[in-house]
């Protein structure tokens, strides 16, 4: 079976936040569930589902189609409270670049950035490229932050009172395991599995 190029959505069993995004398979039906920085912690503490939503032919055009696709998907619901979306392509307003004095730093430092990028191998481009990721996902974050985009609107006690809800609202789930028979909410039930070491995916909805 051939690797896949595909838009995906990320889900949670516990709580109503979601992400959405896109992956280039390395090989066929790589376990992914999305490369979140800023709002990792949802990844950490909830059980985190994958629904395909559409492939796209594997090569580079088809792999830029899926990102445009995946910037349409998201633009929408960037300021929907339960979008774990912290950005949605890589271009920014001049009025947001004004307002976080990065404009002239920017232009100019793209300049310097292309002149020396000519002079590096092909592996110090690589290793450049995964830093001013990591840089680039720190800058978002702040100025997300700045700006109250997405979950960083929002503030802690409405968080708190939001993951109340969907607590509440999950709690009144029930779900069985299918290897054990074991019946819990889906929470503890994700506990009960991975301490027997039972796959979480083995598990039905009451």
């Amino acid at each position: 079976m051939q690797p896949r190029i595909y838009t995906y959505k990320i889900t949670f069993e516990e709580v109503p936040y979601y992400y959405y995004g896109s992956k280039k398979e390395k090989y066929y039906n790589q376990k992914y569930f999305g490369s979140p920085k800023a709002n990792k912690w949802c990844w950490e503490i909830y059980t985190p589902k994958k629904q395909i939503l559409e492939f796209f032919e594997y090569n580079d055009k088809g792999y830029e189609k899926c990102r445009q696709v995946e910037d349409r998907l998201i633009r929408p619901f960037l300021n929907d409270k339960w979008c774990l979306n912290e950005k949605c392509g890589g271009t920014y307003s001049t009025e947001i670049l004004r307002k976080n004095g990065k404009k002239g730093g920017k232009i100019g430092g793209k300049k310097g950035y292309m002149n020396g990028l000519a002079k590096l191998t092909p592996k110090q481009r690589s290793e450049n490229s995964k830093i001013s990721g990591k840089i680039g996902g720190k800058i978002q974050g702040n100025r997300n932050r700045e700006l109250k985009i997405g979950v960083c609107g929002r503030s802690k006690e409405q968080m708190s009172i939001d993951a109340r809800k969907g607590g509440t609202i999950t709690n009144k789930q029930k779900w069985i395991c299918l290897e054990t028979g074991h019946i819990s909410t889906p929470g503890p039930l994700t506990l009960y599995q991975k301490v027997r070491g039972i796959d979480i995916s083995k598990r039905k909805k009451l």
